[in-house]
């Protein structure tokens, strides 16, 4: 893996409705956005916290390489939504899920909940990750009709999601994370991120001023349930996480990733010796 800086330039703004000119859909990207800079320092700090317990040994060299690639890429995402989150800001957006993000981890913490299982969250939400951005690359149609800038913002992320999608995981079995405690941390993550995803979007479509719009509603419905909806697209891959055998690279889709860095060579550098936050 490598760390890129995307060269983008977030500070002359951007489109309040950037995806194709759709409020729903275009909110629904925002609010993901703004749970981006904390939730992936907390990615950093429990993949850092529980690669302490690897033991020495070349066996885990590669592993440890890897890790630090991951926390490369997942601290330059941090940045780069956290440009894009003040863009947010400057159109009227409110960033709660920042603030429900940090006093869960902190609740967290004064429960004492152990390395492993924060691993464990951890690898749970980096799948939730690596689904959606299996399908921003997949289907063209999620992004049909974005701005040019921020669909090259997300589909770098969707490329970088894909290439670490398995590190935080690989690090859970290695150290003998058990099979019950990741479903039932996995089934957590996906109830928090679901109401946590609606209650940010609902909120990002209010300031927004078109909550109550038919077509903001119409636009959910398409955007979720219509002919690439997102619920018959990750219903499957999302359940995948289940299987007793399951591991990330059965779904191997690195030749995508490939692909948009190929074709979009001129939207990145490389970046070599960054530390992560």
């Amino acid at each position: 893996m490598l760390v890129r800086k995307l060269l983008v330039d977030l500070s002359h703004g951007f489109p309040r409705h950037w995806l194709a000119g759709k409020a729903f859909r275009t909110q629904f990207f925002n609010a993901l956005s703004m749970s981006f800079p904390v939730g992936e320092q907390e990615f950093i700090d429990s993949v850092r916290e529980a690669a302490l317990a690897l033991p020495d040994g070349a066996e885990h060299a590669q592993l440890q390489a890897t890790i630090r690639d991951f926390i490369g890429q997942e601290a330059t995402h941090r940045r780069v939504h956290a440009l894009y989150n003040a863009e947010l800001e400057k159109q009227g957006l409110v960033n709660h899920w920042q603030y429900w993000a940090a006093n869960l981890i902190e609740l967290g913490r004064k429960r004492g909940v152990p390395p492993i299982s924060k691993l464990a969250i951890t690898a749970a939400f980096e799948h939730y990750t690596a689904v959606l951005a299996d399908l921003t690359l997949r289907y063209p149609e999620v992004m049909q009709g974005a701005d040019p800038m921020l669909q090259t913002l997300w589909r770098w992320h969707a490329v970088e999601e894909t290439e670490h999608k398995a590190v935080a995981f690989d690090l859970y079995r290695t150290l003998n994370g058990s099979y019950q405690t990741r479903v039932r941390w996995y089934m957590f993550a996906m109830m928090r991120f679901t109401i946590m995803a609606t209650r940010q979007t609902v909120n990002n479509l209010w300031h927004d001023r078109v909550l109550f719009k038919p077509s903001t509603w119409l636009d959910a419905a398409s955007f979720f349930f219509g002919r690439h909806g997102l619920v018959w697209l990750s219903t499957r891959p999302l359940l995948g996480y289940l299987k007793r055998d399951f591991h990330p690279w059965q779904h191997d889709n690195r030749e995508l990733a490939q692909q948009w860095l190929t074709a979009n060579a001129a939207q990145y550098s490389i970046v070599r010796g960054l530390k992560g936050a």
